[in-house]
């Protein structure tokens, strides 16, 4: 019989803390948004972003960054990925850079939409 290294099987603590580094990475990759004037909340393949009105907004979601530009009545100017585009509440979802968008709601303190991957894209 032949002692290989490098087969031996996982002892339970190499098994735990292969699966901690794992979740730790999951973490990091969900957490990995920044904002400003804006709050987010992140899932694998989209993201709720809602931003304040009043202040220079923007958020770094999914990769991109997502602007609010302006608001005029219910209608919502935001840019993603470098591109412009405008919304109205209820409007099918607009796709940009790969991304689907939707305004969610828009009140006198903050605008929310709704950008997601888009999975045929």
């Amino acid at each position: 019989m032949t002692n290989r290294p490098g087969n031996s099987p996982l002892t339970p603590t190499r098994r735990a803390a292969g699966v901690l580094a794992g979740l730790a990475l999951g973490v990091a990759l969900l957490a990995g948004c920044s904002s400003e004037g804006a709050s987010t909340d992140c899932g694998i393949n989209a993201c709720t972003v809602t931003f304040e009105r009043g202040v220079d907004a923007s958020a770094s979601i999914l990769g991109v960054e997502a602007k609010l530009v302006g608001v005029q009545g219910d209608q919502v100017t935001i840019e993603v990925a470098g591109e412009q585009l405008t919304l109205t509440t209820g409007q099918q979802a607009a796709e940009v850079g790969g991304f689907a968008v939707t305004l969610d709601s828009v009140t006198d303190e903050q605008v929310k939409v709704q950008v997601s991957a888009n999975a045929e894209g």
